[in-house]
């Protein structure tokens, strides 16, 4: 029987990042750009959350908010779910899957190295079912 393959075959490398301090719009503007729904957030070149599209909706939503002058320190999702790139792509797909998580960041020391999102996950199963269902 094969090995289960690590998360590292499937990640997105070196995903694009933003800083806590730049408004909402822009992040959202470099998302639609990037036809991406979650984006890693730095502050000071450290990780301190993750950014979905949806946690801007959520803000956009309320009253009174303008998405140009709130910064992304005040929307993002703080101690993200995050694993290393040799951990099991079974156990991290069953985990997000548990709690519906959109994406996972992938650290390595401390240091953003991917991230692995729900269609990596559907890669993942198209390549494997094609290559090892064959057999």
């Amino acid at each position: 029987m094969k090995a289960i393959p690590t998360i590292e075959k499937y990640m997105t490398t070196t995903p694009r990042t933003i800083s806590a301090d730049i408004s909402l719009a822009k992040a959202e503007k470099v998302m639609n750009e990037l036809q991406v729904r979650h984006l890693p957030v730095l502050e000071g070149g450290r990780l301190v959350g993750i950014l979905s599209d949806r946690d801007i909706k959520l803000v956009e939503s309320f009253k009174d908010v303008n998405p140009e002058k709130v910064a992304v320190r005040e929307a993002f999702t703080e101690e993200p779910y995050t694993v290393s790139p040799k951990a099991s792509l079974s156990e991290v797909c069953s985990e997000m899957a548990a709690h519906k998580y959109g994406s996972v960041l992938v650290t390595d020391n401390h240091k953003l190295v991917g991230i692995f999102t729900w269609v990596d996950a559907l890669d993942a199963m198209r390549e494997l079912l094609e290559t090892r269902l064959k057999h």
